[in-house]
């Protein structure tokens, strides 16, 4: 009954949109037509309910891990966005004044309330803290936070053998 209610089926979503994203897909015009209908209804309805806005011409490599589900996130219609991302609540990836738009890399993670803004560049493996505003480019395997956002370079572990325990800027 909730799924009905909310109107997001993940799977299906996130199957609709890559049809209607691709200028080459096999389908049908009709077919793909009638599936930017139903997105365009799910996004009307998830942004006069939830505050969410995922930008029809926003480009997902896969779809994204939302954390807290469609929790006030907003999607420029020009951002490009990796694989196997992490956005969680209130996140705003937005055009600037510039006039362009962020370019996010693979395998990031974007926290609760942060603003990426104008037209620049996440590399691959990012991590974006809690309410940063990112305003300037941000290298690979970098950690970014603050207003505005700071990177430092994250290290892994000396004495563990595992790549997903790693410090901030530091030996541990």
């Amino acid at each position: 009954m909730y799924v009905r209610l909310k109107r997001y089926d993940p799977s299906r979503y996130w199957a609709m949109r890559a049809h209607v994203i691709d200028p080459d897909s096999p389908l049908p015009r009709i077919v793909r037509l009638f599936y930017l209908y139903r997105i365009k209804r799910s996004d009307a309805f998830n942004l006069a309910s939830m505050g969410t806005d995922l930008g029809v011409g926003a480009a997902f490599a896969t779809p994204p891990h939302l954390v807290h589900g469609l929790n006030g996130i907003v999607v420029t219609p020009r951002a490009r966005i990796g694989v196997h991302c992490t956005i969680n609540q209130q996140v705003t990836i937005g055009d600037g004044f510039d006039g362009g738009a962020p370019t996010i890399g693979d395998h990031c993670f974007i926290g609760a309330g942060a603003k990426i803004i104008g037209g620049v560049t996440i590399g691959d493996h990012v991590r974006i803290g809690a309410n940063a505003v990112v305003v300037h480019d941000i290298p690979s395997w970098s950690t970014a936070v603050g207003v505005p956002a700071v990177a430092r370079p994250r290290r892994e572990r000396a004495d563990s053998g595992s790549s997903s325990i790693d410090t901030v800027g530091g030996e541990a």
